[in-house]
């Protein structure tokens, strides 16, 4: 058993052509998809239909939720995308579930296995640093999923966790989004460092679960003029450069 596993898309349309490019050369053919899809000032539309072009095994993100939401409330992120998606689009979004379980041993979710606006493997501390939950406190987060392995999304940082009884818990990082700034639970920034579309390659062999990290190379500066062309520079930064 061997698949892909991307998050967080963000509608770059650009960075998902390479991470696809990217699995096809792998000779990768079964995709996990763990959602916030299309939400940012970039090219939502043409996201979902490349996204539903594929056969991909998909599940809700927090912002996923929140462009089913009243159009008139809608958070920058939404609001930049919400009036290009069509109907097809849209009634895709609200298809997709909370969580859903592959293949019976793997189990899929945007951020926890109850919340999708959660930090899972990571946490914040007051001071605005972000560092790796405890342990104790990410396996309380897995009880009840008996999967022997959990995939996650949400905070954009490529990590693996191994539970104390074998369970293995990956966030394969941000195919759309290296960097952001967040003021829940306190104001702190997330960033990957570098520009490139991140996805995971997991394999299962006779020794467990083998998880590849692929950082993918695209034209980031083209992705970064589209969300400055829409009078997001934050966007473009981090889009450019993967900092805030």
């Amino acid at each position: 058993m061997r698949f892909a596993v991307i998050a967080d898309i963000h509608g770059n349309a650009l960075a998902l052509e390479a991470v696809l490019a990217d699995i096809d050369a792998q000779g990768v053919s079964d995709i996990l998809n763990l959602g916030d899809h299309l939400s940012g000032p970039l090219e939502a539309a043409r996201t979902a239909d490349l996204i539903l072009a594929r056969d991909m095994v998909s599940v809700s993100g927090n912002h996923d939720r929140y462009l089913r939401g009243d159009p008139a409330a809608l958070h920058e992120w939404e609001a930049d995308c919400y009036r290009e998606l069509t109907p097809a689009h849209h009634a895709w979004l609200a298809s997709l579930p909370f969580s859903r379980v592959w293949k019976d041993d793997v189990f899929l979710c945007h951020a926890t296995p109850r919340e999708d606006n959660h930090y899972w493997l990571e946490t914040v501390s007051p001071e605005g640093v972000v560092h790796a939950r405890p342990l104790a406190e990410v396996e309380a987060m897995a009880e009840g999923v008996s999967q022997s392995l959990i995939l996650c999304g949400h905070t954009h940082i490529a990590r693996t966790v191994r539970l104390s009884d074998g369970r293995l818990i990956v966030n394969p990082g941000s195919i759309g989004c290296p960097a952001y700034e967040d003021d829940l639970p306190y104001y702190h920034k997330v960033e990957a460092g570098a520009p490139h579309a991140a996805y995971a390659v997991i394999e299962r062999t006779a020794h467990g679960w083998t998880v590849e990290f692929r950082l993918v190379a695209y034209d980031s500066a083209a992705a970064a003029a589209i969300a400055s062309a829409r009078n997001r520079p934050q966007w473009a930064r981090a889009i450019a450069t993967g900092r805030c």
